[in-house]
Parts: structure tokens; sequence; C-alpha cells
């Protein structure tokens, strides 16, 4: 009786531990998953602005400090790996790629460029994506980090292997109310 009674406690056990370990698994997956399609649409808007900067370099000329800008912070988002590195490197490019639409609107013969338009609606789209790909990575990286964290999960994550997982969070300067001055 005692060994069925322990044999028992063991099976309870190993299917706690099983079910725990695929419950993780695929919470860090789906995660994994969401940040690989915030990776896409991130080399997308990397492509794309290297295309805009080149169709308004001659246009431009004399601005060739923006350009410059909008460059060098492509490139340093382009380098950045993982959400921690990526959430300020992007800020960083978004800051500059709008200051160099707004500095378009001083351009005429750029806002009626067909090239222009279709760049910064594809820009646009491309944004909208990476807003709504950066909700659901966090909600994905939320659920998995609570998972991990709850009882009775929690006596079993770390030994397991699964380590918390950080969410791609926006840098305080992103999160302050643009400044709208009317001439």
């Amino acid at each position: 009786m005692t060994l069925w009674i322990v044999v028992g406690i063991v099976a309870v056990i190993a299917l706690w531990l099983i079910a725990t370990y695929n419950g993780l698994v695929g919470g860090r997956n789906q995660a994994q998953t969401a940040w690989s399609q915030i990776d896409v649409q991130l080399k997308r808007r990397h492509d794309l602005i290297p295309n805009l900067v080149q169709v308004v370099k001659d246009a431009m000329g004399y601005e060739q400090e923006t350009l410059t800008k909008v460059i060098q912070a492509r490139n340093a988002a382009a380098a950045a790996s993982g959400p921690a590195q990526a959430g300020p490197a992007e800020a960083a490019l978004s800051q500059a790629t709008h200051g160099l639409l707004a500095l378009m609107e001083n351009y005429p013969q750029l806002k009626a460029n067909e090239n222009v338009k279709q760049l910064q609606e594809e820009l646009a789209s491309t944004e909208n994506k990476i807003a709504f790909a950066r909700q659901f990575y966090n909600d994905s990286v939320n659920s998995y980090n609570t998972r991990r964290q709850s009882f009775p999960a929690v006596l079993a994550a770390a030994s397991l292997g699964f380590g918390p997982m950080d969410l791609f969070t926006m840098p305080e300067t992103e999160r302050e109310v643009p400044k709208v001055a009317l001439r």
C-alpha cells in the first residue's frame, strides 16, 4: 500500500514538472516568436530609411547633418540585438526620422515627389506594424514572466533553466508629450 502511495506521489510530481516545463517552453517560444516579428518590422524600417534619405539627399543638400544623424541612428539600431539594446536604439532612430520628416515639410518639391510620398506611407505603415508587434511581444513576455513567477512554477522554473525575459520598452524621452509650437 505504501509503495502505491509513493508511486502515486512521484507520478503526480512528474506530471506537474512535465506540465510546468511544457507551459514555460510554450510561453518562452511565443515571446521569442513575437520578438522575431518585431525584428522583421525593424529590418523593414531599417531598409526603408536609406531609400528615403537617398531620395531626399539631392533636394536637401545643405541639410547633411540631419541626413547623417538619420543614417547613424539607423546603423546603431540595425546593430542592436535584443529588447534591452533595441529599445533605446530604435527610439533614437524614431527621433531622427521624425526630425527628417519634419524638415522635409520645408521642401515643396519633396512633398510633391511620388517616391517620397510612397516611402513616407510605407514608413508610417511599418511604424504601425512595429507598435502592434511590440505590444504583442510585451504581452507574451508578461504572460511568460507571470507564469514563471507564479506558484507552483516558481519552484521549478529557475532549476529548469527558465529565466526572466526583457520587455521591449521605450526610453523616457519617447514618453514625453511632444511640444507643438504654432507660429
